[in-house]
């Protein structure tokens, strides 16, 4: 089967606005090994901290129905980023404004208690999302199908691989067709059949008007999935528009033997 996530609708909505966004961190010159420790330091004056800017007046905009992709090197702040629309983290001057309710799914296991079952799990990342009781009750069912994890659903979740875990959060995140979806590089340690799987199901919510951004060092995966891209590097915007333009560029800046295993094309056997 064929199938192409690139659609969008006619109709230009904005819901995501990142302006002049910047965060600064204070990070002590020297390590600190106990709270203890720091708290002498601290009374004698002897704390000395440098500043560290995860983002600097970065600003562009996302609008519904897209897939949109943030890309860079480790550190560039592509993570930070995701954590604002989030409403994990606040910057330290500009604006991130969001319109809609998000699924974030920030990194494995995240929301998910290790020695809690799947099944209690479910419940606990979904009161996290904002559901009631009754509300995830009635989702349990098509959640636990959709993740394919029947068999483990009432193991404790310790006892999942990390593929496991991605699934499930995957299924309990999406199952509600959140307005926002925000994936940052979960779905890479899932196998490539419930990849595909996830990306028919964002495209069909994509198709009804969910938005999502997708972090990823995967070139391959942004040029079949995004509308857009965003470049960071080292915490500025370095590029901002269509996709083929925004990778073409990025890519030059590789250096040759530095290619990492989650940049090799997306599916071998399947292609959007």
């Amino acid at each position: 089967m064929t199938m192409s996530i690139l659609t969008t609708s006619n109709e230009i909505e904005p819901v995501v606005k990142i302006e002049n966004v910047s965060l600064r961190y204070h990070v002590p010159r020297e390590r600190i090994n106990s709270f203890k420790e720091y708290a002498i330091r601290k009374v004698q004056g002897k704390i000395v901290n440098e500043e560290f800017w995860a983002l600097r007046d970065v600003s562009f905009t996302i609008n519904k129905g897209e897939v949109f992709g943030i890309i860079g090197e480790n550190g560039a702040g592509k993570s930070t980023l995701l954590k604002m629309v989030a409403r994990v983290l606040k910057p330290t001057s500009g604006r991130v404004w969001v319109s809609g309710n998000v699924a974030p799914l920030l990194s494995v296991g995240a929301g998910f208690h290790p020695e809690l079952t799947g099944r209690e799990n479910i419940f606990l990342n979904g009161t996290l999302l904002g559901f009631t009781q009754k509300q995830i009750k009635g989702k349990f069912d098509e959640i636990v199908e959709f993740s394919e994890l029947e068999d483990f659903i009432d193991a404790p979740i310790r006892t999942y691989s990390s593929g496991m875990i991605a699934r499930l959060g995957f299924a309990v995140a999406t199952d509600s067709k959140p307005d926002i979806l925000i994936v940052d590089e979960v779905l890479a340690v899932g196998d490539e059949a419930f990849q595909a799987k996830c990306y028919e199901r964002i495209e069909n919510y994509q198709a009804q008007g969910m938005t999502t951004l997708l972090v990823t060092h995967n070139s391959e995966r942004i040029r079949k999935v995004c509308h857009k891209v965003a470049w960071l590097e080292k915490g500025e915007l370095k590029m901002f528009g269509g996709t083929d333009d925004v990778v073409n560029d990025y890519v030059k800046t590789i250096k040759p033997g530095t290619r990492k295993a989650s940049d090799r094309p997306f599916f071998t056997k399947r292609r959007f």
